[in-house]
């Protein structure tokens, strides 16, 4: 087998501090159009859609992108690089957003639809970042350096519902300007990529074993835990956020609240990853992973209490904290497990597994709030449909302290 470089056999971690501030600027300019999509996508959508039950659908189709996109687009990086998935990734969403605004001004639901399709191409190409952090990091600074990198999150949730808030009405059709300026986003960011310094994994000569298979990985009780983890947390983390602006403006509230509540909740989604990385490496992963599902269980407390304003944002920010807990603990856990030659696979395999949750879990969410016979009927079947998937990754968990015990 060829011999793995040294700068994949022990990382530098001057190397890798360099390419996390990349990723970090990254995550914060061209991550501003999800927390965007996310508010508007779902009003859009409930404007466009021939039924209110299909009012979450442009949601949907972005999160089923992302999750159809990460097993082609993650061996595409093993292959040529991180910087050339990126690239396509911000080019796609520049497409997509450029499509929901003509889907807006031609009153057409099907090509919004498409263009919310390009999008999610974008968001599953930007799932990478965090494991790109930690392509060049040290084992002591990967966690830190994943959450270096989710924590640029933290410009993109004041960012992308602010762009929102000034954008949504300016036009006689609304949210027009708002996609435009996601248009511009990804063409200005994907300049940030040409800036990496993340060398390829060395392919295997041929005949030489390439890792495990999708098979063998999963047989893995590490692996298996650290996806069914990541499942849950993003997956519930979707089912509320992406039913609360409809949550919030059906009770009354304003369009600007509801923005205000999501960007609440994205800051505390990525507040926390400037010690997230520190509390793994002194608690470890699996600690602040059944943390982060104890603050989603909260979430759901929180919630089913009452629909005023407090309820919503004390909801969404232990949903962000949840979140950050149990996504950033399961990504770690992950990286610690796979050799550099099953990157792809691996991590292609986790974001298609989580994001396929994340799309059952958006499609769930339209048809649980607006078949319900009222909004707070809707607000409060959504809230207890979490309960299921906390028990099962709560499970999981204490299956593999036990088994590995």
């Amino acid at each position: 087998m060829t011999a793995i470089p040294d700068s994949l056999n022990a990382p530098d971690d001057r190397a890798a501090r360099r390419n996390v501030a990349v990723l970090v600027a990254a995550q914060a300019f061209l991550g501003a159009q999800m927390p965007l999509h996310f508010v508007a996508g779902g009003l859009a959508g409930m404007s466009l859609a021939p039924t209110p039950l299909l009012a979450t659908m442009p949601i949907s189709v972005t999160v089923f992108a992302s999750m159809t996109t990460a097993p082609w687009i993650s061996p595409l990086m093993q292959r040529f690089g991180r910087r050339a998935g990126f690239v396509i990734g911000a080019l796609a969403g520049a497409a997509g957003a450029l499509l929901c605004a003509f889907g807006l001004l031609w009153a057409s639901f099907a090509t919004f639809l498409l263009g919310s399709f390009g999008i999610g191409v974008y968001m599953s190409a930007q799932g990478f970042y965090r494991f790109a952090a930690a392509d060049t990091a040290s084992d002591a600074f990967k966690p830190k350096a994943i959450s270096y990198v989710m924590a640029g999150g933290l410009l993109s949730a004041l960012i992308g519902p602010q762009l929102v808030k000034a954008t949504a009405d300016v036009t006689a059709v609304p949210f027009v300007l708002t996609y435009v300026a996601a248009v511009a986003v990804n063409l200005v960011g994907l300049l940030l990529f040409f800036g990496l310094r993340i060398p390829r994994p060395p392919r295997p000569e041929p005949g030489a074993r390439r890792g495990r298979t999708r098979r063998e990985l999963l047989r893995d009780p590490a692996i298996a835990v650290s996806i069914v983890c990541a499942m849950v947390a993003y997956a519930l983390m979707n089912l509320v956020m992406t039913s609360t602006p409809l949550a919030v403006v059906g009770c009354g509230f304003a369009t600007g609240h509801a923005a205000d509540i999501v960007s609440a909740h994205v800051l505390a989604m990525f507040a926390p990853s400037f010690f997230t990385g520190h509390l793994i490496a002194r608690f470890g992963t699996a600690r602040i992973v059944g943390t982060g599902l104890a603050l989603l269980a909260g979430a759901g407390l929180f919630a089913l209490a009452g629909t005023e304003l407090v309820n919503f944002y004390g909801a969404l920010i232990l949903l962000g904290l949840g979140w950050n807990f149990g996504f950033i603990g399961a990504t770690t856990m992950l990286t610690r497990h796979h050799a550099p030659e099953e990157r792809g696979t691996v991590q292609g395999l986790n974001d298609a597994l989580v994001m396929g949750m994340v799309t059952v879990a958006s499609l769930s969410s339209g048809g649980l709030m607006n078949a319900a016979a009222s909004t707070v009927a809707g607000w409060t079947a959504v809230n207890l449909a979490m309960v299921p998937f906390l028990a099962l990754a709560a499970g999981s968990l204490v299956w593999m302290r036990r088994r590995t015990a």
